[in-house]
């Protein structure tokens, strides 16, 4: 009986312990979700993350800046942002802000999907790229987002191995499904291992054909392969681009001409979102055929507020703030309906991705301009006020257009009508 209720004693002593041990977590321990629990989770807002204010990335954020892009962000409700690589200073400076600001205000969420760039051999150089062998500096670009998820795993949630490195448009740098594969399942097997936490994901992000949902020719079996080995699918969608490239969906339908332009340009957006749906939906068809059953998520998809090429006036009239809010918010809505996490590209400006041609769409996908505007996707959150007391380089942030669409609208155009339209 003693022996029974010394038991009973040395049972509420461990209860009581471990209580106290639970107390005395930090909420920065506490508030640890998985990526499992964050893809697909509207609370978790997602976009893609780059910092660069100047023409070329030689000039790198500072600390300073990339903290107040991080409050700005989180005051939006974004939480997990995606990087591209780890090659320059800006990616682990980003988590090294993140961490602090996490250590001042432990209620403060932001996590990482951390890029590492994936190259054929010989790209970007003078020399003849061989699409069928990888650089020599991919090896190094592994180890370094390996470290990174070992010093930041309460940040660091996923690691994609390259980005649109298997589309075959990429002709500067694309490398074959087998080159990814490699270094996926190097990655999981770090986890499998221990070196790497389990809850960690891996995956590729890569355009939607690339994973299967477009030309035949991407289906080969190390695709089969990486799609069974990674943790779950990202692909990218830009019905922006196909304005141009496959305008059929863009254009407006004869019926439509002579109607309020602001009429045309909503049903043009509403197509461009099931457009955006159906290269989803071509992609979950493909990994189903294969009978695997994996996550997916869009890894990147946005529209650009201006551009003085393809996509302008003189072309297939899509960009302006007008098309870009409405296409934020319908895809918004879809993937919170569905769980669909979607990584909007992009948070700011950057003039570093068409330095040589500063009104190129390449440097005008941010929902932020250069000079602290937040473009049309954001007024509502400047009218609410979550900017408050924040900066970007010590600018307030205001709306674009001074917050008149009528101005705005004065800017816009509705597509070109479409001679004949056979669906």
């Amino acid at each position: 009986m003693r022996h029974f209720r010394f038991g009973l004693i040395l049972l509420s002593i461990i209860t009581l312990m471990n209580a106290c041990s639970s107390e005395k977590r930090s909420p920065m321990e506490a508030n640890n979700p998985t990526a499992a629990e964050i893809l697909g989770n509207p609370e978790y807002r997602a976009i893609s993350y780059g910092g660069y204010r100047a023409t070329s990335r030689d000039t790198q954020p500072t600390l300073e800046q990339l903290k107040e892009d991080m409050q700005l962000l989180s005051a939006i409700g974004v939480k997990i942002i995606r990087t591209y690589n780890v090659q320059l200073a800006q990616a682990p400076n980003i988590l090294a802000v993140i961490r602090e600001l996490k250590e001042e205000d432990p209620t403060f969420e932001m996590y990482v999907m951390l890029g590492a760039w994936i190259d054929c051999k010989n790209a970007w150089t003078d020399q003849p790229v061989d699409h069928n062998v990888e650089s020599e500096k991919n090896a190094a670009e592994i180890d370094r987002a390996v470290a990174l998820a070992k010093k930041y795993p309460d940040i660091v949630k996923v690691i994609a191995v390259g980005n649109e490195a298997m589309v075959k448009w990429a002709a500067t740098y694309y490398v074959q499904p087998g080159v990814i594969l490699k270094w996926v399942n190097h990655l999981q097997q770090l986890k499998q291992a221990g070196e790497l936490p389990g809850d960690l994901w891996i995956t590729s992000s890569d355009n939607f054909a690339s994973w299967g949902g477009g030309d035949g020719e991407y289906h080969v079996r190390d695709l089969e392969e990486l799609i069974k080995s990674v943790d779950y699918i990202s692909l990218h969608t830009y019905p922006m681009h196909d304005t141009h490239y496959n305008p059929q969906f863009w254009k407006a339908r004869p019926q439509e001409q002579g109607k309020d332009k602001k009429a045309m340009i909503d049903a043009a957006m509403l197509r461009s979102q099931q457009y955006a749906i159906s290269q989803f939906d071509s992609v979950a068809s493909y990994v189903k055929s294969l009978g695997v059953d994996k996550p997916l998520h869009i890894g990147e998809t946005g529209w650009a507020s201006s551009a003085n090429e393809l996509y302008g006036d003189e072309g297939s009239r899509a960009t302006d703030e007008y098309k870009q809010h409405l296409y934020h918010q319908h895809m918004r809505t879809w993937t919170d309906k569905n769980n669909i996490s979607c990584f909007f590209f992009e948070a700011f400006d950057e003039p570093w991705k068409d330095a040589n041609n500063p009104g190129g769409s390449e440097n005008h996908f941010g929902l932020i301009g250069l000079k602290g505007q937040a473009k049309r996707a954001l007024w509502d959150k400047v009218d609410a006020g979550v900017f408050d007391g924040l900066t970007r380089d010590g600018q307030p942030i205001t709306k674009s257009f001074d917050g008149d669409e009528a101005k705005l609208l004065e800017t816009v155009l509705p597509p070109p009508i479409a001679e004949k339209v056979t669906n």
